[in-house]
């Protein structure tokens, strides 16, 4: 997790966490709502939930201390002035500097007026709906004492209280994007996750608020751009309505695609000017790729990207959807898992749950159940074998209670396996299976003990993935695909 790639959201990039400094061009998205700067097995602090935060064109999403000149008087002014700059959103007007800006069609003369009210709604002119440009939300709220504090985070030995501001979110008094102008297209890569059609529709929803007609999904991900077979599928409110209320997406997922440049071609051909990318890591480097593209050619396209990780494992970004309902799935697989540990002689119950690189997702399952016994997760390193390794405990579990229940994410333990260097077509390295490795290392070690055991097996990743979005996560999705078309057509957005 020591490099970040560029990622695009709402016409800003978010900063992922990753492993590895290589962006690729494919794969998922990231969220718009911001509030937590995590950090592996650290707490950290809050932010606004309506908040932005753009990465683009930077590698890392804090300037390592090493790199600041601390004898400087002035090293905390510059560090801030740097922080602003590498967090700064890209302006319509960087390409296109004659571009236009028109009053926001997004506004209250849209409503008919009610007998709720007296004298009807206020006018537009009286109603404070808008989002300044320079309004800005403070990134971290604690103040750090000392560096020995419990998750402090300091860039300094003295722990200097250092301001980062980020844009917030939310509609523009002016945008730049004609309505009856534009065509959307939306696409969702990687894998599935819930809540990926509450996205879907409610950017619909939302464009149609703001006067657009014209709205597309882009089958497959990046590879609908390419494949002949594949057509645009109109979108509209009528066809959304009801998506949610089933998982997957309505307009299906893919990994990899064809070459930034044929994508671009693509754009052009079609007359897509707004691009709704809904998708992870390598998707956000693809839309950011796709970006960088886009402005080279000088044409006048909005791409903006949804964050999606269901591992909920974004810098800044307190919760992404699909998290809130994944915890809430794994609650079945790990009650199930102790029926079966418990009603067993010597039953140990092992689930793996998703958390490539973060572990949030057992963990927070594993504190929310009050069943486990053990939880392994990548942020936090461990033993298998000696006086202090999972199966002594696992021993003395058995003894004491006569079952146990482990829950291991998916990128623990990957150090006890064996590393193949080979990637996935999102770029993902891809993981050894350590669930299935812990499970006959169990069996080993207690038949080596003579001590018999009965090891149930389960990994419910697919059915948690599948299912349709809970009430926490339909209302972050709800933000997320509003606040997305916001700033796909105001003034602080990527254009390509």
């Amino acid at each position: 997790m020591d490099a970040v790639s560029q990622a695009i959201t709402f016409g800003i990039s978010v900063a992922y966490k990753n492993n590895s400094s290589t962006l690729v061009p494919c794969h998922g998205l990231t969220s718009l709502i911001l509030r937590r700067a995590r950090s592996p097995a650290k707490p950290s602090s809050r932010i606004s939930h309506t908040s932005l935060v753009r990465a683009s064109a930077i590698q890392n999403t804090k300037t390592s201390a090493s790199s600041i000149d601390l004898s400087d008087p002035e090293w905390k002014s510059k560090y801030e002035r740097d922080f602003e700059q590498r967090f700064s959103i890209p302006h319509i007007t960087d390409v296109l500097p004659d571009a236009e800006a028109i009053r926001s069609t997004f506004c209250l003369k849209m409503r008919s007026p009610t007998e709720d009210f007296v004298g009807g709604y206020p006018s537009d002119e009286e109603w404070h709906g808008y989002i300044n440009n320079n309004d800005r939300v403070l990134l971290k709220v604690i103040s750090y004492s000392s560096p020995t504090s419990a998750g402090a985070e300091c860039i300094d030995p003295d722990c200097s209280w250092v301001e980062q501001w980020i844009h917030r979110a939310g509609p523009r008094e002016k945008i730049y994007f004609k309505p009856e102008e534009v065509k959307a297209a939306i696409i969702t890569c990687g894998g599935l996750c819930p809540g990926l059609n509450d996205v879907i529709r409610h950017i619909v929803i939302t464009l149609e608020i703001y006067g657009v007609k014209n709205i597309v999904g882009i089958p497959f991900g990046y590879r609908g751009f390419s494949d002949k077979d594949l057509t645009e599928m109109p979108l509209s409110r009528k066809v959304v309505q009801n998506i949610h209320l089933s998982g997957g997406s309505l307009l299906g997922v893919s990994r990899g695609g064809p070459s930034v440049s044929e994508i671009v071609d693509s754009l052009e051909e079609r007359g897509i000017n707004m691009l709704f990318v809904l998708g992870g890591n390598g998707t956000h480097a693809g839309a950011n790729a796709i970006h960088d593209e886009c402005r080279k050619r000088k044409i006048k396209v909005a791409v903006v990207g949804v964050p999606k990780t269901i591992d909920n494992d974004i810098l800044h970004m307190d919760k992404t959807f699909g998290f809130d309902t994944a915890v809430e799935e794994a609650q079945r697989a790990i009650n199930s898992a102790y029926i079966e540990a418990h009603s067993a002689y010597h039953g140990i119950g092992v689930v793996k749950l998703m958390g490539r690189n973060s572990g949030f997702i057992a963990m927070q399952a594993s504190l929310a159940s009050g069943q486990v016994d053990i939880c392994l997760i990548p942020e936090v390193p461990f033993h298998l074998h000696g006086p202090n390794g999972v199966l002594k405990h696992l021993k003395y579990l058995i003894e004491t209670k006569g079952s146990a229940v482990i829950c291991v994410a998916e990128g623990a333990g990957q150090n006890f396996l064996e590393k193949t260097n080979a990637k996935d077509a999102s770029g993902n390295t891809v993981l050894g299976d350590f669930g299935v490795y812990i499970q006959q290392e169990t069996k080993k070690y207690f038949k080596e003990k003579s001590i018999p055991i009965d090891v149930k097996y389960i990994d419910p990743t697919y059915m948690i993935r599948a299912v349709r979005a809970n009430a926490s996560d339909g209302i972050l999705c709800t933000v997320l695909g509003q606040n997305a078309v916001s700033h796909s057509l105001m003034k602080n957005v990527p254009i390509c």
